[in-house]
């Protein structure tokens, strides 16, 4: 194993030093050998040992999971945290009210009182790295089934994270780098009491919306402000009045300092997931099932959504975040099959393989090892593709759209507790559910619910083939005489799931009977049992494709194409390094680093949710009241790009200059480069960042809550 990890050190040095110095996303302890050389030259001041340490503080203390998928970074002595506002979005819709609506009016706490805690929300710092690819992969032999291995690897696994959390308040894992060639263990610290501070309206923090969404030029303010709380001894603690702020080990300096072209700049965070070494059957698998039904399924559920948003302000308040989460990959979807049919992905991986497997057969040994893994991977493709396509269906038009229904299908375990007789169980999972009922209802408009679940029903039945339909699509032919409106509003109508009363009520004395036959749950039932079949179908498919793409990719490293060999993403820790940097996205096109408030104004339009903008930004605007944070050209600068290599998960992350300060957190990429996850495009690909500039200015002077920037270390 060890000579595995040499072979990879290897061929990642010989890749990457004849490959674009920001195409890659970089494991921290392997900075020292990788990359440090290359950064230092572009303009870095710092050591590796600066960025990563075990002994000393470092940046990485600093960069901390923001919930489940985003990232953030600490800025003050006091537990002060920026992400985006995309990324607080949810916190910050909870707390809205039509009468307190942050969403749309901004929030600023002006005393430590007036932060808002946000159960359920937790950060993670990250403590360590640790390579365990000998522990790991000495518990498997090539003659294991895909079964016999992941077995033997979960049960390491726990060994090792055990060992890792034993005595201590951490939480650990061991993740796969390289398609299951290589793992590391991960070692976090949790703190679960943060508080939302502060954040400015839609108008500035979403300006722009599903228009402007992966697009240059951008005009976004796409940030809030959270802090971190710690119990009075420094721990992490749930959310108490007696906690205090959080104590960081290190916090980001903030530079406002002018930027120019070609100034370094590095990102770090958790980029959520690439697959750049997928072959060409996987890309065209991705074009025509996975992004077609997104776009089409999505796009119907929307449109039914924004409808009734714009109808209701209320409405509007509590669809908000799932319409966000919704559209953006709906628009992700259309931008990648745009770009990889425009930059012919498929075909330059099918030249690439045809090539590889040139040299696999020129070898006995090299075509014992991987001679099968592209069949492998082509075979679980082209036979999984008619179920695959069900499956997506089934999650994106039922699990993903029908809330109702969706929220019904967790009452399996309750019906199995109450049909033992387990009394206790029953007691159990009751009071659970009761304490969450305002998390669903809170967000849930019944009307447009069930607006969305006949469009989705119909929508299923127009595509897929019957014999995939589930059972209660037979209770609307023969009940409903093949009425799909009339099933549905039956539904509605007597189900305990379609008011938070009538599910109270059962929850206070659960009756098997009751739920058996309520209509929602039923239909629930009949969805899992095909998602169950599928499932199930799909394993044999699953398990050649991960070994073909495992094998694969051992092949890839061992061929040592002109090609970095950094791994795929996989939400750790990561850092990518460029520099700041304008484009041509087209002949004859040209875009500028960076936007300015000029064109904010410009993209103005009145009662446009999109682009409306409240009239103090023009009275700001039209005085140029920039303070200490315009450009020395006298404009205010808003968004900037660079060509670091991101993806889903580096929202929030830290843009940060070659003396470790923070100049903007980056929060998107651009349309022309949407391949990016699956293909690296170095003159297209660039990274979409707010100036950390403009952020102060709204916190400072657009908003008044200058008293936040006194605890942050702020450099010009």
């Amino acid at each position: 194993m060890r000579k595995l990890f040499a072979i990879i050190i290897i061929l990642i040095t010989f890749a990457g030093s004849r490959a674009k110095a920001d195409e890659g996303m970089w494991i921290l302890p392997l900075l020292e050998k990788l990359n440090i050389g290359t950064m230092t030259e572009m303009g870095l001041k710092l050591t590796a040992e600066d960025i990563y340490s075990l002994n000393q503080a470092s940046l990485k203390d600093a960069i901390v999971i923001f919930g489940g998928g985003c990232t953030a970074e600490i800025v003050s002595a006091e537990g002060l945290l920026l992400t985006n506002h995309h990324c607080g979005y949810g916190q910050i819709q909870n707390h809205s009210t039509v009468e307190h609506d942050y969403l749309n009016n901004g929030f600023w706490a002006m005393t430590r009182a007036e932060e808002l805690p946000n159960p359920g929300l937790s950060v993670s710092f990250l403590v360590r790295i640790e390579d365990m690819t000998s522990r790991m992969l000495g518990k498997v032999t090539p003659a294991m089934t895909e079964a016999e291995r992941r077995e033997a690897l979960m049960a390491e696994n726990a060994v090792i994270t055990a060992e890792a959390t034993k005595g201590n308040h951490y939480r650990a894992q061991v993740q796969a780098f390289y398609g299951g060639n290589q793992y590391f263990l991960l070692v976090y610290e949790i703190y679960s009491d943060v508080r939302l501070v502060g954040t400015p309206p839609n108008s500035i923090g979403k300006f722009g919306h599903d228009t402007d969404n992966w697009m240059w030029p951008r005009h976004t303010g796409d940030f809030s402000v959270f802090r971190v709380y710690m119990s009075p001894d420094g721990k992490p603690a749930q959310y108490s009045a007696d906690n205090v702020p959080l104590k960081p080990k290190h916090f980001l300096p903030i530079s406002i300092k002018p930027l120019q072209k070609n100034d370094f700049a590095m990102v770090m965070g958790y980029p959520g997931g690439t697959t750049r070494y997928m072959t060409s059957y996987e890309v065209d698998e991705a074009m025509k099932i996975t992004n077609a039904n997104r776009i089409k399924i999505r796009d119907a559920r929307q449109e039914i959504w924004m409808e009734d948003m714009m109808a209701d302000p209320k409405v509007n308040i509590q669809y908000s975040s799932k319409y966000a989460g919704s559209s953006n990959y709906w628009k992700f979807s259309i931008g990648q099959n745009e770009g990889l049919e425009r930059l012919r992905t498929a075909s330059k991986k099918a030249a690439f393989e045809a090539e590889f497997m040139k040299w696999v057969k020129a070898d006995a040994a090299r075509t014992e090892k991987y001679g099968n893994a592209l069949s492998l991977i082509e075979d679980a493709v082209k036979n999984r593709a008619e179920k695959y396509n069900v499956q997506q269906y089934l999650n994106e038009t039922f699990r993903g759209s029908c809330e109702m229904i969706a929220f019904a299908s967790q009452m399996t375990a309750l019906e199995e507790a109450l049909t033992k007789g387990e009394a206790d169980k029953v007691a159990d999972m009751t009071g659970r559910m009761s304490k969450n009922l305002d998390n669903f209802y809170g967000d849930y408009n019944y009307p447009t619910d069930r607006k969305v679940t006949k469009a989705m029903i119909k929508l299923y039945k127009a595509d897929i083939d019957p014999k995939y339909w589930p059972d209660f699509y037979a209770t609307i032919d023969k009940k409903f005489k093949g009425n799909i409106d009339a099933f549905v509003d039956d539904m509605f109508t007597k189900s305990l799931f379609t008011t938070p009363d009538k599910l109270k009520a059962f929850l206070a004395k659960p009756d098997i009977k009751v739920l058996s036959k309520d209509p929602a749950f039923i239909t629930a039932k009949s969805i899992s049992a095909v998602g169950t079949t599928l499932q199930k179908d799909l394993a044999g498919f699953s398990a050649d494709l991960s070994k073909g793409q495992r094998t694969y990719l051992a092949g890839v490293m061992e061929y040592a194409p002109d090609k970095t060999q950094y791994p795929d993403a996989n939400f750790t820790m990561r850092l990518t390094y460029g520099k700041v940097l304008d484009y041509y996205p087209y002949d004859a096109v040209h875009y500028s680093w960076y936007t300015t408030l000029d064109g904010v104004i410009q993209k103005y339009k009145e009662d446009d949710y999109e682009f409306d903008l409240p009239e103090r930004m023009f009275e700001l605007y039209n005085k140029k009241e920039f303070g200490r944070y315009a450009a020395p050209e006298g404009h205010m600068p808003v968004c900037f790009i660079t060509d670091n290599d991101i993806t889903g998960g580096n929202s929030g992350s830290p843009v940060i200059n070659g003396n470790g300060e923070l100049i903007g957190l980056a929060f998107d990429g651009n349309w022309e480069a949407m391949t990016g996850n699956i293909a690296f495009e170095p003159d297209l690909q660039r990274c979409i960042n707010v100036d950390i500039r403009y952020v102060l200015w709204v916190i400072d002077i657009y908003s008044g809550a200058g008293h936040i920037l006194k605890e942050m270390d702020i450099r010009q």
